[in-house]
């Protein structure tokens, strides 16, 4: 199976690193095309991670001493946009497996999102990708409160500003015919009922209420109407959070395990990469006795 990423480089229409096209692990299609609110010119975000080289992971494989001499290159995310394939243009967000698991373990919303889009959208997925997403549940946490929250709070302040985007006119458009930003309006309601599932669900359908997120998109609702639901919806979450039973932050072992997992099954053992403590190594060779 080739990925839309992959396609596109073979086409030779990106300039991504060399090695990220064989090493591309995970991919899927998101923004409105996840949410169920898509129309026929919708552009296509894509994310995903990949696994950079082993000495990008763990530079001192190389003989880098932190804080001497030249630091080695490293990777964190390629961002390409406005690629054109065909008739169908593409913004490309592919992030080194690190990152990634670090935004999911902050719940970033959108890697969060990442992980929960509908199968459907999975455009590319290994078995190692396959890991993280058949695990999506274990990066749940009561810490995604603030952070879909603070996410929608910026999305408020910008449909109030009712600034437009020169090059963005779309958006210009939607400010003319509604009086304000429509694509502002639904990622507020999207983001407060997205953290509202995960509170009270402990699991999030990036569709369940896409229904609504569509009549806001038409301007079925007034700018007041979301404001006035925004709060009321923020009240609301207060109390869900003070009883929603999710863990209360990450689980870092737990999110940890799956990464190192995951990188031991791309590049073999990993032993010579990362320190042991004795204690733990001396554990290990006495539950092998005792096993045996």
């Amino acid at each position: 199976m080739v990925s839309k990423l992959q396609a596109c480089i073979d086409k030779k229409l990106t300039n991504t690193p060399k090695w990220l096209r064989d090493n591309l692990q995970y991919e899927v299609i998101m923004g409105s095309a996840a949410y169920g609110v898509s129309t026929d010119s919708s552009d296509l975000d894509i994310y995903g991670w990949c696994i950079p080289p082993k000495n990008m992971i763990f530079p001192h494989l190389t003989g880098y001493v932190e804080g001497f001499g030249i630091k080695p290159q490293r990777f964190d995310q390629y961002q390409e946009h406005h690629i054109m394939n065909g008739e169908t243009e593409y913004d490309f967000s592919i992030y080194s497996v690190v990152k990634y698991a670090q935004l999911c373990l902050e719940n970033n919303p959108n890697m969060i999102d990442s992980l929960f889009v509908p199968t459907n959208c999975v455009t590319y997925c290994t078995p190692l990708g396959q890991i993280f997403r058949d695990n999506r549940k274990e990066f749940l946490h009561k810490g995604s409160y603030s952070k879909f929250r603070g996410y929608a709070y910026a999305q408020l302040h910008k449909m109030k500003s009712h600034s437009s985007n020169s090059s963005n006119p779309k958006r210009g458009k939607s400010i003319k015919d509604h009086g304000f930003d429509v694509k502002f309006a639904y990622h507020i309601v999207r983001l407060l009922n997205e953290v509202d599932q995960i509170l009270t669900t402990h699991n999030l359908d990036l569709q369940r209420d896409n229904e609504i997120l569509k009549a806001i998109r038409r301007g079925d609702w007034t700018e007041e109407e979301i404001v006035n639901w925004s709060e009321k919806k923020i009240d609301h979450l207060e109390e869900v959070y003070s009883k929603s039973t999710l863990r209360n932050v990450p689980d870092e072992v737990r999110i940890k395990g799956l990464l190192m997992e995951v990188l031991e099954e791309h590049y073999g053992s990993i032993s010579m990469a990362i320190a042991h403590d004795r204690f733990d190594s001396l554990m290990t060779e006495l539950q092998g006795l005792v096993n045996k």
